[in-house]
This record gives C-alpha cells, structure tokens and sequence, in this order.
C-alpha cells in the first residue's frame, strides 16, 4: 500500500559570493559535485556522474574515507531553468527543489527536499545543511 501522508519538507540555504554562472557550473557539474559533496571530513564522493537535462540521471557515490560504507544517492530530473532552478526525484520518490538567485550578496541557494522517514528532520536537515556549506566553502575559495 503506497503511503498517502504529505511528507514533511525540508529546506536549507546559503549565500555563495560567485558569480551564479559559477555556482551553477561547481553545482551541475561532475569534477566540482566530487569536490564539495560531503556532510563531513571524514566522507566523500569519489564519483558523480550527472545528465542535466529533464528526463537524465544523476548519481554520486558518498563513502566513509576509512571504506566502511557508502550509498548512491541519485535521481531523475523533472525541471531544469539554467542559473535558476533544479528539481529532481530521488530513487525513492522523494522530491527536491532547488533555486538560485543572484542578491546583492550574492547568489542564494535554497534547497527544499521531502525528508524520509528512517532519520531525525533535524539530523536530515543538519547533513544537506552540512553540504551546502561545503558548497559555498569550495566555490569561494576556487
């Protein structure tokens, strides 16, 4: 029986200070994702593959640098407006938006997601927190 509930959604953010066509580029694209793409130092993506377009793929593999563990973490993409807008859905329905926009500050990120139900929203939201700010770490510094 699918599950009817609504589920709770989940939104994060940051101000990257690039140029947005920069944050799109380290955002979409697959030498970059392996850079930043990681909750904490003692993980990370060793690789990515990703088809921006509707209807392509996605995937990168996120793994414990000590080889204890790792996922894929992937989906099929539903709406792409460059240097604007992301949607996706992840391999188990769940869906994620996100939206860039270029502020005096900078280009905002915010990023909202279904959460799943095996972990804590606060935990969820700490780890795709935690990534985002690796994004902005990466894309500032290179």
């Amino acid at each position: 029986m699918k599950n009817t509930k609504t589920p709770t959604v989940i939104t994060v953010e940051t101000t990257v200070n690039v140029p947005i066509e920069k944050a799109w580029k380290y955002w979409t694209e697959p030498k970059h994702i392996m850079n930043w793409n990681n909750a904490s130092p003692d993980w990370h993506t060793p690789k990515s593959e990703n088809d921006l377009k509707v209807g392509g793929k996605f995937s990168s593999t996120m793994a414990a640098k000590d080889g204890s563990m790792s996922f894929d973490f992937g989906g099929i993409y539903t709406s792409i407006v460059p240097n604007e807008k992301i949607e996706y859905t992840l391999g188990d329905d769940r869906k994620v938006k996100i939206h860039f926009s270029q502020t005096e500050k900078g280009v905002k990120i915010v990023e909202s997601f279904d959460a799943e139900s095996e972990n804590p929203v606060d935990m969820q939201q700490g780890g795709w927190q935690a990534i985002l700010d690796n994004f902005k770490k990466y894309s500032e510094a290179n």
